[in-house]
């Protein structure tokens, strides 16, 4: 057995790789069900924006929040081993259930196509959310902890390698899981009716997790398991209290000084337990800047999603949409972690620096704090090219005349003429109290007042005669989401007319009015106009132009002398001009400093930590990814700044003086090496024990120094 045990390959223990592929299979497993789980909580559970963020949210911070609870049970009860293989039991069995929630068929007993009991479902994906967070963040601090243990000592080397390996199979399952998953939910599938195919997208995560449970418990012979070693926190809990307790009363000057506040624990405890508590707190003390840089860099997914969505996507000749910038992360992680291992590193080494693992983590703080700046200049640049919206006690009002003679608009202050087919270039803004009406005439008519504007928004009054005009509200307050291009149609025929789009949309819209707007991907869209007004021998089927991203079209339907239809296109808001492109230095630096930030923050978490409670500060690691999130969430939800790249430059400035306390912390931080101190303890105890049992002390300690 002990041979079988001590297999190596390349210098690693075959072990290894049993553990880097089941943690490539669970970060598959996880980011492909998150990656899609917003769209199932909007689109099937048919929950609002604003609750499906908040649960959404509340999930991925509650899955860094569990891992507490699973280097407590790992390290105090059923050891790394047992952990992983009961909680990834639980993690498959949420898996499952969330896939069975999805399935539409499962409530839907009159075959319409719409579950006739949605709470069963929201009962259910509830359910397997909660069992889901509690497998992935009970297992995650005890899969990178139980790796780190499968190394002898003097392979430290092995050990830092691992870690990058292990955060390499992290990226590259969620990089593949985030592509791959959105492709399988756009299937159709269904027993009584064909709908968006989540009970795949979920099922073959779950799959995953079974396979990677069942990969883990294959290589059970080769590894090597570490003993836990009783209740450890309890122990930890009960020392620091007693050791604070028993500083308070000893307030008094007559009391020695004791060089450590946790040596007051001496009376009661070993020193051992209390040198494994300080090396403890000593790396929890410096945890406590690090959510900082969590709270930046978690913003990739909403902030710089939503900045994405106001650039244009077509970088050279590929198109990419706003969502799938994030993966830019993943792929240069992929190719980013190598090169540091392999040139970076051991250049700065060959260059006599010594680059220590809290200095690493201090550059990957600038660096992430360098890509905000970053960020801040980019939307500086895109805000030149957004288009003015109106505040809240503005209204802003465009003329489009689809009569067939010019037509006088008398706003305050300015006369507008406008031949027929024609709009006036850009929205006019005015304040509403000076706004009190606007007059419309022809030639040779009397003036028509109109008035019944809406504070705040935009409007489109459409004029045709004299006395004869329609204020739409546009409705768009912003620029379309996603990226995505609105389009509208305007009916000038006498009856109305029925318009279908791309198949999903079907509108009938009256004589003399204007359509909702309807939101499309980049890319030619074709529609068709049905009305009783279309000669026989014309065609009904029409396409727009080329659609880019973010842009507004109205489009005006007349009728020719010959019977047949005409659009014609007049653009309420410009496609987004500034590349895409330029995001990709942003994230470049971003990844840097997580490259250089986390994946040394784990190994040094590793390193620094007592044998018995490894995943413990694992979990600490994992704490600060939580309290990163709800940084976000408190500083998105309290200051509403009128400037995004504001915001930008204030997380930057932040995690500067952030990351310039956490060089000064470090500069006090002494590395210890676990082992060794333990060892010492180790001999220590041997040595009082052979004293305390050997009648002839002095004959032995001869003995000894021989030795």
């Amino acid at each position: 057995m002990g041979m079988f045990l001590r297999q190596s390959c390349f210098g690693y223990p075959v072990s290894i790789f049993f553990i880097v592929i089941n943690e490539f299979c669970e970060r598959f497993s996880y980011y492909g069900m998150r990656a899609i789980l917003i769209l199932y909580f909007q689109s099937f559970l048919r929950w609002n924006d604003n609750l499906s963020t908040a649960i959404y949210h509340t999930f991925v911070a509650l899955c860094y929040l569990t891992p507490i609870l699973g280097a407590l049970i790992a390290d105090s009860w059923l050891g790394k081993f047992k952990t992983i293989v009961s909680l990834s039991i639980v993690y498959t069995i949420g898996q499952v259930v969330v896939a069975v929630s999805s399935i539409n068929d499962l409530m839907d007993f009159n075959h319409d196509g719409n579950p006739d009991n949605i709470s069963v479902h929201v009962a259910l994906s509830m359910v397997g959310l909660a069992l889901i967070a509690l497998g992935t963040g009970g297992i995650k601090p005890c899969v990178s902890a139980f790796g780190g243990d499968q190394f002898e000592k003097g392979q430290e080397k092995q050990r830092n390698r691992f870690f990058s390996i292990f955060y390499l199979a992290i990226n590259a399952g969620s990089l593949l899981s985030t592509i791959i998953t959105p492709m399988l939910r756009v299937q159709e599938c269904g027993i009584h009716s064909k709908k968006a195919c989540y009970p795949l997208a979920f099922g073959v995560p779950a799959a995953l997790m079974a396979v990677s449970l069942i990969v883990f418990v294959i290589g059970s012979g080769m590894y090597k398991k570490v003993q836990p070693q009783g209740n450890v926190m309890a122990k930890v809990a009960r020392c620091v209290g007693f050791a604070i307790k028993n500083r308070v009363r000893h307030r008094s000057k007559k009391f020695p000084k004791r060089e450590h506040w946790l040596d007051w624990a001496n009376e009661k405890y070993d020193e051992q337990l209390i040198s494994q508590i300080k090396m403890v707190t000593r790396v929890m003390f410096l945890y406590i800047p690090l959510p900082m840089f969590w709270a930046l860099f978690d913003q990739q997914g909403s902030r710089w999603t939503l900045q994405a969505t106001t650039m244009n996507g077509k970088i050279g000749i590929i198109e990419i949409q706003p969502d799938q910038m994030q993966t830019v992360n993943a792929i240069l992680i992929i190719i980013l972690v190598p090169i540091m291992d392999a040139v970076v590193y051991p250049l700065i080494a060959k260059c006599g620096f010594n680059f220590t693992s809290l200095k690493k983590m201090t550059v990957g703080m600038f660096l992430a704090s360098m890509a905000f700046v970053a960020a801040a200049i980019v939307q500086v640049e895109i805000e030149k090219t957004l288009p003015v919206f109106p505040k809240g006690n503005e209204v802003q009002i465009k003329v489009l005349n689809i009569g067939n003679d010019s037509m006088n608009i008398y706003f305050p202050g300015t006369t507008v003429t406008l031949d027929q087919m024609s709009q006036t270039s850009e929205f006019m803004t005015f304040s509403a109290d000076k706004l009190t009406s606007i007059n419309i005439s022809s030639t040779g008519s009397l003036l028509t007042p109109v008035t019944d504007f809406e504070q705040g928004h935009r409007h489109t009054l459409l004029v045709w005669a004299p006395n004869n005009y329609q204020v739409v509200k546009d409705g768009l307050n912003q620029k379309p989401e996603n990226g995505k291009n609105g389009i509208r149609f305007v009916n000038t025929l006498a009856d109305s007319f029925n318009v279908t789009m791309n198949e999903e949309i079907n509108e009938t819209v009256t004589s003399h009015n204007a359509s909702e707007y309807h939101f499309f991907s980049s890319g030619r869209m074709s529609f068709t106009i049905n009305s009783s007004e279309i000669a026989q021998h014309c065609g009904n089927e029409f396409k727009t132009s080329y659609l880019e991203f973010g842009s507004a079209y109205t489009y005006v339907i007349t009728r020719k002398d010959d019977g047949c239809l005409e659009p014609t296109a007049f653009r309420d808001i410009s496609p987004n001009t500034v590349s895409m492109a330029l995001q990709i230095p942003q994230y470049f630096l971003l990844t840097c400093g997580e490259v250089v930030f986390s994946v040394t923050g784990l190994e040094f978490s590793y390193s620094q930590a007592p044998s018995n409670m490894k995943s413990v500060l694992q979990a600490g690691w994992l704490l600060t990814v939580a309290v990163g999130n709800f940084i976000v969430l408190i500083v998105a939800g309290a200051g509403s700044f009128s400037e995004q790249w504001a915001e930008y430059v204030l997380f930057a400035a932040l995690l500067l003086v952030v990351s310039i306390i956490f060089a000064i912390m470090a500069r006090f931080y002494t590395y210890v090496s676990p082992a060794e101190i333990e060892a010492q303890f180790d001999t220590d105890e041997k040595k009082k024990y052979l004293e305390e049992s050997n009648p002839y002390p002095k004959l032995d300690s001869v003995l000894q120094t021989q030795l």
